[in-house]
C-alpha cells in the first residue's frame, strides 16, 4: 500500500530590516513561556535555553528575510499524525537552502520549531549533557528566539495559520523561517 501524500508547496517571501522585524514581531517572555511549557525544552540543541546571548544573536544584523511556505495536501482530511510525512521533505529542502544562505552571503538561519531532524528521534545528545553531533546544521527556530510566527505569518504574507481537528489536518500547513544578513541583496530559490 502506498502512504506517500502528494502535496503543493508554495513559498513566499518578505524581507524588512531586522530592526522592525524584532520590535513589532518578538515577544520573547509569552513565546518562550511556549517553549518552557514543551517537552523539548532543554532536550534538544534547537531548543532553549540557549548558551549565547538571545538579544545579541537576533539583533546582530540589520536585514531579516522572512520565508513562510504553505503546504496543502491534495487530499483533504488527512490524519493529523502524518503531518510529518508533508513536512519533513520541505523541512529538509528549505534548512538545505537556509545553511546554502549562510556560506553564500554569511548571516544568521532560523529554521523551524519541533523535533530536530539531523538524529533520529529520541537521540539528541542535549539530555546528557554531550555536545550535538552536528552543530554544522542545527539552528533555532523563529520561535525558540521569541518570534510570534503566527503573527510574522498574518501580518506579512496574509496566511491564517491553521490547526487540525477532529484527529485530522487543516486545509493547508505552514512552517516559518527567516535568514537574518548584512548582504546588499539575497536572492530567495528555495
Amino acid at each position: 500500500m502506498d502512504h506517500s501524500f502528494r502535496y503543493t508547496a508554495r513559498d513566499f517571501t518578505a524581507e524588512l530590516p531586522a530592526a522592525a522585524y524584532v520590535a513589532r514581531f518578538r515577544d520573547a517572555e509569552r513565546v518562550g513561556g511556549y517553549c518552557r511549557e514543551c517537552g523539548n525544552y532543554g532536550r534538544s540543541w534547537g531548543c532553549p535555553p540557549f548558551g549565547f546571548d538571545m538579544e545579541e544573536y537576533v539583533t546582530r544584523y540589520g536585514t531579516a528575510l522572512l520565508v513562510a511556505t504553505r503546504i496543502t495536501p491534495e487530499e483533504p482530511g488527512l490524519p493529523v499524525s502524518e503531518a510529518g510525512r508533508l513536512i519533513l521533505p520541505e523541512r529538509q529542502r528549505l534548512e538545505r537552502r537556509l545553511l546554502e544562505m549562510e556560506r553564500q552571503y554569511g548571516g544568521r538561519s532560523f529554521a523551524y520549531v519541533g523535533t530536530c531532524i539531523h538524529c533520529p528521534e529520541g537521540s539528541c545528545t542535549r539530555p546528557e549533557g554531550r555536545p550535538c553531533r552536528h552543530p554544522e546544521l542545527v539552528r533555532p527556530s523563529l520561535e525558540a528566539c521569541g518570534f510570534d510566527v503566527a503573527r510574522t505569518a498574518s501580518e506579512l504574507f496574509g496566511i491564517e495559520m491553521k490547526w487540525g481537528s477532529g484527529g485530522r489536518m487543516p486545509e493547508y500547513l505552514t512552517l516559518v523561517c527567516g535568514f537574518f544578513h548584512d548582504a546588499e541583496s539575497v536572492v530567495w530559490n528555495g
